[in-house]
Formats: C-alpha cells, sequence, structure tokens
C-alpha cells in the first residue's frame, strides 16, 4: 500500500521506524534504498547505481566508483507510518561511519547476497549492531541471479551470524525465473507481474503448497521454541495463528532473540513491498526502544521519547562545506524550533548556539521544516563547532549522550600543498575534512615536520585527498601510505624501582614508586594470542600511596603508552602493578606521582623485552579456478595465512590472513594475474608480531 508523504507530514512516535541498510559492499543496499523509494512515490524514476543515478549515491566519487562511502539519510511513508532511513557505506574502509549511523538507528534492514550469502563486512556490520543493539530483519536479495539460493544464504546466516533466521517468504520460481514469494504468515502468494513493481495476490500455487505446508509448519515450531506466547497456542493447537506469529515474531526481532528472513530481487522490484510491511510489522519505534540515557552531574539519567520533555539530542553527521556547516541530529526527546538557543555539549565543553533552520534530509536535497520532535533525524542550519558525537540539550536540562565510539586510524599518507602558497588553504581543507569525518586524524610528524594523515585504509585515504582535490581545488602531493604499528611486552620486569625528587627551590617534588610490567594476553579476532589492552592496578597496603596519587601514577603510565622504546610507536597489551611507593609529607603531589609514573614506565619498558606489532586483515579473495594457483603463490609472497577455500558458482574464494602493509597495490596485482575476473574484501581482525620487530632485550639486573 503506498502511501503519500506529504499527507502525512507529522506522525506519533508509535508511527516512525528509523533504521539502516546494513549490507557488505554489492549485496544492493543502494539498490534496496532506491526501490523503497520508488515504491513509496518519494521518487518517480527508479535510479540505477551503474547509471550513477540514485538518489543516496549523490557524491561525485561515489558515482565514479559504484559504491556507497558516506551514509545517506531520507525519509518516506508507507502504510501511514514515516520511515527515516540511512543508507550507510559497504566497503570496509568506511565502517565508522557504519557505527556512527547505527548509533541513532533504532532498527536495521541487513541485505545479503543469495549467492555469496553472508560475506565478511556483512559479518562485521552485524557484530557492530550487536554492540549497539539494533534489532534488524535480514533481506536475502539477488533471488533473480544464476546461483541463488535461499537455503545455502540462510545457513551461513546460521553458521557465521548465530542468531535464529526465521524465514517467512518462501521463494516462486528460481534463478531467471524467480517472479514471486510465499507469505508463509498468511499462507498467500505475492507475484509481481512486470518490471514496474507491481504486485498481485493470490493463493498459495498448487506446485508449492506441500512445501509452503511444510516450511509454515518449521516456522511455526521455530518461533514456538523462542516465545512463550506462541508456545502455549502451538501445543494447544498444534500450530499459530497468522496473528499470534506476527506478534511473536516483533517480540523475537526487537529482543534480538531471532531475526526475521524475507527474500526478493531490489533490481527487478520484486519483493520492496512485503519488506516494507515487514519494517512496519517487525522493526521498533521510538517508542519501542529504552529510553536514552545521559550523564548530568556525574549521575545517569533517562529521557524519554517525549516530545513534552526536555530536549536532547545526538549530532551523528557533519557536513562542512564552503557555504555553511549541515549538523545531522537525531531527537531523542523534546521538541526543537528554528530559531530556538541551544546547549551544545563537545568534549565536556559546553557552549550556547542558535538553530538557523531544521531540514528533512533527502540525500542531498532538503525540505524546510518549523520544528523537530522526539524521535526524528533531522539536519541543521546554524550550529558552528558542533562535531560528530556532540550533544545538544534544552539550555535548562543539560544533559550528556554517549558518543558514537570512533576506531583508531590504521594507514597513513603524507600530505603537501604543490605550491607553497596553498599550505594554509590545504591546512584549512584537512580540518574540515576531519570535523566531517572524525576516523580521519591529521598530526605533524615532529621529526620531518610533515603533515600526516591517518585513516582506517588506503581507499579511505584516497577518497579524502580526492575529496581536497575536487572539493577545494588544490592540488596536493601524496606519500606512499604507511601503516600503524604497535609495541608489545612479551617479557616483562619485576620490582623496578623509580625515585622522582627535584628541588629547584620552593616546594620541592618527590615520589617513589615501584612497579611491576608484564604482558596482557588476550584473545584478539584472529586468535593469534598477541596482546591487546593495558590494564593498572595497585596492590600497595597499609596507605603507603594515598588513592588520589595512586591515580596519578596510573596517568602517568597512560602518558607513557605514547611511545614505546623499539620504534616510538603506541604501546599496547601491558599490564602496570603499582607494587608499593613512598611519600614525603610537604613534597609529594599528585603532579609528582604523576612524572614518577610516566618516567618509571618508560625506564620500565627499556628494560622489558619488546616486539613490534602490525595490523592483519581477513582476505577473502574469488577467483576463477584456473587463476587460483597464482592467487595463491601471491599470497604467500605476501605473508599470506590461507585458512580455508570454497567453490561457489564456478569461482574459488579463498580467505586468508595477510599483514595490512602487504596489500598496497593488491587490486592491480589481483586483477593482472586473473585477467580482471578476480575480486577481494578485507576485515580488519588485530594486530600480529612484525617480522622486523627488533629483537628481544634481556630485562636488566
Amino acid at each position: 500500500m503506498r502511501t503519500d508523504l506529504h499527507r502525512n507530514p507529522v506522525n506519533p512516535l508509535s508511527a516512525v521506524r528509523n533504521l539502516g541498510i546494513l549490507a557488505h559492499v554489492d549485496a544492493g543496499k543502494t539498490t534496496v534504498t532506491e526501490r523503497i523509494l520508488y515504491i513509496t512515490g518519494t521518487t518517480h524514476k527508479r535510479g540505477e547505481v551503474h547509471d550513477g543515478t540514485t538518489v543516496t549515491d549523490f557524491d561525485p566519487q561515489e558515482r565514479d566508483r559504484g559504491i556507497t562511502i558516506f551514509a545517506a539519510a531520507v525519509s518516506c511513508a508507507w502504510d501511514s507510518h514515516r520511515i527515516n532511513l540511512i543508507d550507510t557505506p559497504g566497503h570496509v574502509d568506511f565502517s565508522d561511519e557504519v557505527a556512527r549511523s547505527l548509533r541513532v538507528l533504532d532498527g536495521a534492514v541487513a541485505v545479503f547476497d543469495a549467492v555469496a550469502g553472508v560475506e565478511p563486512q556483512s559479518e562485521s556490520v552485524w557484530r557492530q549492531a550487536d554492540r549497539y543493539g539494533v534489532p534488524r530483519i535480514a533481506f536475502v536479495n539477488k533471488l533473480d541471479r544464476a546461483g541463488a539460493d535461499l537455503d545455502a544464504a540462510v545457513e551461513s546466516i546460521r553458521e557465521r551470524l548465530h542468531p535464529a533466521p526465521l524465514v517467512v517468504q518462501l521463494p516462486i520460481g528460481a534463478e531467471d525465473g524467480f517472479r514471486g514469494v510465499v507469505d508463509l504468515v498468511c499462507m498467500r502468494s505475492l507475484v509481481w507481474a512486470d518490471e514496474h513493481g507491481t504486485v498481485q495476490e493470490g493463493p498459495v500455487p498448487e506446485a508449492l503448497l506441500d512445501e509452503a505446508l511444510r516450511r509454515r509448519r518449521l516456522l511455526a515450531e521455530a518461533v514456538a521454541e523462542l516465545h512463550p506466547g506462541a508456545l502455549e497456542e502451538f501445543c494447544a493447537e498444534s500450530t499459530v495463528s497468522a496473528s499470534t506469529l506476527t506478534a511473536a515474531l516483533r517480540d523475537l526481532t526487537r529482543t534480538g532473540d531471532g531475526v526475521v528472513v524475507l527474500c526478493g530481487s531490489a533490481y527487478r522490484n520484486r519483493g520492496i513491498e512485503p519488506l516494507l510491511d515487514a519494517v512496519v510489522a517487525y522493526l521498533p519505534s521510538p517508542l519501542d526502544v529504552p529510553a536514552v540515557r545521559g550523564i548530568h552531574d556525574g549521575t545517569e539519567e533517562e529521557r524519554a521519547a517525549d516530545p513534552a520533555a526536555p530536549f536532547a539530542a545526538l549530532a551523528f553527521k557533519v557536513n562542512a562545506t564552503a557555504t555553511g556547516r549541515l549538523t545531522y541530529l537525531r531527537v531523542y526527546s523534546g521538541t526543537i524550533r528554528k530559531g530556538e538557543t541551544v546547549t551544545v555539549w563537545d568534549a565536556g565543553a559546553p557552549r550556547t548556539e542558535r538553530i538557523g533552520r531544521i531540514l528533512r534530509v533527502q540525500a542531498d536535497r532538503h525540505a524546510q521544516l518549523d520544528r523537530a520532535l522526539a524521535g526524528d533525524i533531522v539536519a541543521v542550519v546554524g550550529l558552528k563547532s558542533a562535531r560528530a558525537g556532540a550533544t545538544l540539550c534544552a539550555p535548562g536540562a543539560p544533559l550528556v549522550l554517549e558518543p558514537p565510539s570512533t576506531a583508531e586510524p590504521v594507514v597513513s599518507v603524507a600530505v603537501e600543498a604543490r605550491a607553497s602558497t596553498d599550505t594554509d588553504r590545504l591546512v584549512s581543507a584537512l580540518t574540515r575534512l576531519v570535523e566531517e569525518d572524525p576516523s580521519l586524524v591529521v598530526r605533524t610528524d615532529p621529526e620531518t615536520g610533515q603533515t600526516v594523515l591517518s585513516g582506517m585504509g588506503e581507499l579511505h585515504l584516497e577518497v579524502a585527498v580526492e575529496k581536497i582535490r575536487r572539493a577545494h581545488g588544490l592540488d596536493v602531493r601524496v606519500g606512499r601510505p604507511k601503516v600503524a604499528y604497535r609495541e608489545t611486552v612479551v617479557r616483562g620486569v619485576a620490582g623496578l624501582v623509580y625515585r622522582h625528587v627535584k628541588q629547584d627551590g620552593g616546594a620541592g617534588q618527590f615520589a617513589h614508586v615501584v612497579l611491576d610490567v608484564e604482558p596482557l594476553q588476550a584473545a584478539v579476532d584472529d586468535g593469534d594470542g598477541s596482546a591487546t589492552g593495558f590494564e593498572f592496578r595497585s596492590v600497595v597496603v597499609g596507605g603507603r600511596v594515598p588513592q588520589e596519587y595512586v591515580r596519578a601514577v596510573e596517568a602517568g603510565c597512560r602518558d607513557a603508552l605514547a611511545e614505546g622504546p623499539v620504534g616510538g610507536h603506541p604501546v599496547t597489551g601491558l599490564r602496570v602493578v603499582l607494587t608499593d611507593g613512598v611519600i614525603h609529607s610537604k613534597d609529594s603531589s599528585e603532579m609528582a606521582f604523576r612524572t614518577a609514573g610516566r618516567l618509571a614506565l618508560r625506564e620500565a619498558l627499556r628494560a622489558c623485552a619488546m616486539v613490534l606489532l602490525e595490523p592483519v586483515v581477513e582476505v577473502t579473495v574469488t577467483a576463477p579456478e584456473d587463476a587460483v594457483g597464482g592467487v595463491l603463490g601471491d599470497l604467500a609472497a605476501r605473508r599470506g595465512r590461507v585458512s580455508g577455500s570454497t567453490v561457489r558458482s564456478g569461482a574459488v574464494v579463498v580467505t586468508a590472513t595477510v599483514p595490512l602493509a602487504e596489500l598496497f597495490g593488491y587490486a592491480t596485482r589481483l586483477r593482472s594475474r586473473t585477467q580482471g575476473r578476480g575480486v577481494f574484501t578485507t576485515r580488519p581482525v588485530g594486530y600480529a608480531p612484525a617480522p622486523s620487530a627488533a629483537p628481544d632485550r634481556a630485562p636488566a639486573g
């Protein structure tokens, strides 16, 4: 059922759905989004990724590369419900953009390729959604492709993602003959008679009736195992009614105990209407998710999704352009009107700013609004310096919401303007880049004086540099990419004594600490046993070191982690134990103990056996069978460890763990070895010892 968006400008909270489209690159996220906009009447022409005519991939680089790079927000209506939708990137280099979107969403549609099933980035975005507690439904796309297999795709969901997949549809036809689905909840058929998405509803085809009844029974049994209400009815009636099944599926989706699985072919306009019905039926409204929590004066507070409550919103995306800044907000509570003043909490420093305009976003097009209510996702104009992760709240009701997490960059390049007169313009362009994308980091190398741009991968940095060239008209030189190494302890040192004494007239400084340093082994994604993290604890007894000085020692140790003794890289994977200490009644202070902690740990690290760590990624290569030998040999030359291979639709899929530093330029080499028929994807899995690590050094003494 289509609903005219303009006839329903303001929905009650129960009729709002804030959702994202998640998937591996090329699974069809953007095409699904385009068909949703078309089916709902928001657009009147179907956009195509290969033609560069999609609504959400509006950036020139997205259209040139044929991939989604930036999360794009759109809004539409279906069955009297407003749907605020964010099309997220699928490439691993832009996973931070996905995380920022998930932070403000109430639900998501995970799109899977019916041929490939769960792919590496599908798994990554699924884990991100787990971390943010976002309920999901699954859409198995591309059922019209050769080799498409719904059951195989569902089994890969079960094996790799570990939810309980609850398949509510049975395909009618296979591969190129796919033309509709059987709705197993209501036992009806939905057939798309043409390429324009015209759906015809009818009874289940006679040839599929037995199979549909069998699958309906399996669905009822699976739901009854997970839902008490469905179990009670199943035990009494040996079946579950459509209404009970729908209510149970809604509960299981919102608790995360099950995931509803639908299927279709977005490119051919088949399966979108049932997907929209499922979004409305199963995914939560802002009223169905827990109240947002924030901090005020050190105390945790909740704000309900109520337009009458004090205003609170989270900025999750910023577009900094030459004509102004566009700040994207999720409004969690209260109401905001254009022209009103809000308090912006960013990095712990509150300031007052005025909302100039409020916009309903349709990718790169906007419609002005007079106000935004709890549950809305909108953009505002007028905020001068709010960054992604900033909290906006009513001046009289302060609250700081938890910002989205930001991953540490793993690849760096040196950038400089070719013309010395453009140096200031380059600094301004880089500042704007970092405002828009917090996963980019800009710093100045203290030894060379070069400006270093760091990001999540080679493509991430390519896109950033190209944006500088296109948006700012700057000609820049870029150095060869370098990976972000870490250092860790493989053999520690015990009982290191450090005495910090300083007398320069007036009050002096005195701090005496004794530290043990040891490796902190913890499991990482690839299971190689490499160390991760930092842990500090004190075993000092008898009050020999007051608690405030213990905290100062910990702060000093964290300061020392910035540069390790092997190559000046950050240090990770160690535990520091404060075993003893001495204070002076007059000269001891928090500053003295912080200095002592920093210098003591530096001295201890020089005495420890250290090793260099390098980032490693899981590489999934899909290549024709006749090229597999060359692919395997090339991976071995790049220090890759092959972990498995499978044959899928006439191609071989090879999975290997490879150091990130060895993958620069791999796309060109793979195309050469496979005559342009090979593709690959990557997924970060942690750090591993680098072969170029400095030799172990025995602890002193």
